[in-house]
């Protein structure tokens, strides 16, 4: 039953998108005019200053670019992994591996062009819809932001969601700016990534629940555990010995 809750909670937040990509496959008028003004209205300044266009090549292509941010997770997971966190593990190889290959699904059936430009200043493989940068920023930064929580001291979590929240937005940024998506691809890919985070997210709550722990705050991270380093208690002398006993309880 929570699992089938979990599905609801991941199907009614992947109805945004549901709704952009009918509108998006349909060629709805207003969404064409604000995707065409947009791109090339960004254009002209990529134009006009190659410095500024530079440093987003650098950021798009390095510093947010989906290889980065998924190495990333992959680091992380290993580390997880080497922890014994083998829930935390599971959830986050299954968020962004679950992530990329429905996004690439999702591509393959709308099979939207990308921007065609004058004077491109960047050039992309593939389908435009929905943005796999914007949608890897969102469930990589959610995977290493919610399994990193508990390690932060509550005075810069806040920090925390403000860096993840500004790499959000500056990868959607890039892209349109670059003239290799358009703004809805950007905002597709934001929302179909929320929904994978949504879902599995939940399954892991529910996960959690099942195992007898108890819940968390989101504020917290997905399993604040992660934050105890204090090795299981082991018993040590003989049970029956009062003198063992005491001698193991003594620092």
């Amino acid at each position: 039953m929570r699992l089938a809750a979990a599905l609801a909670a991941g199907v009614a937040a992947a109805v945004p998108f549901a709704l952009l990509m009918i509108l998006v496959e349909g060629s709805w008028p207003p969404l064409r005019r604000l995707d065409s003004g947009a791109a090339h209205r960004l254009h002209a300044v990529a134009l006009d200053h190659p410095a500024w266009t530079g440093t987003l090549r650098v950021l798009s292509d390095w510093v947010w670019d989906p290889a980065t941010l998924r190495t990333a997770v992959a680091v992380l997971t290993g580390w997880l992994l080497y922890r014994r966190a083998w829930r935390l593990a599971a959830w986050a190889a299954t968020t962004a591996i679950g992530g990329a290959l429905t996004g690439v699904l999702v591509k393959v059936v709308v099979e939207r062009a990308r921007p065609s430009l004058p004077d491109p200043v960047a050039h992309a493989p593939g389908y435009s819809f929905p943005s796999g940068h914007a949608m890897t920023a969102v469930t990589s930064c959610a995977v290493l932001l919610l399994v990193l929580l508990p390690l932060v001291p509550r005075g810069w979590r806040g920090l925390c969601w403000a860096a993840a929240g500004i790499s959000v937005l500056g990868v959607g940024f890039t892209r349109v700016a670059l003239g290799v998506h358009w703004f809805s691809d950007v905002v597709g890919g934001w929302l179909l990534g929320g929904a994978v985070v949504v879902l599995t997210g939940w399954a892991f709550a529910a996960w959690r629940r099942d195992a007898g722990l108890p819940r968390t705050e989101v504020s917290e991270g997905l399993e604040p555990e992660l934050a105890d380093d204090r090795p299981e208690p082991e018993e040590s002398g003989d049970p029956a010995d009062p003198a063992s006993g005491a001698r193991a309880q003594r620092p």
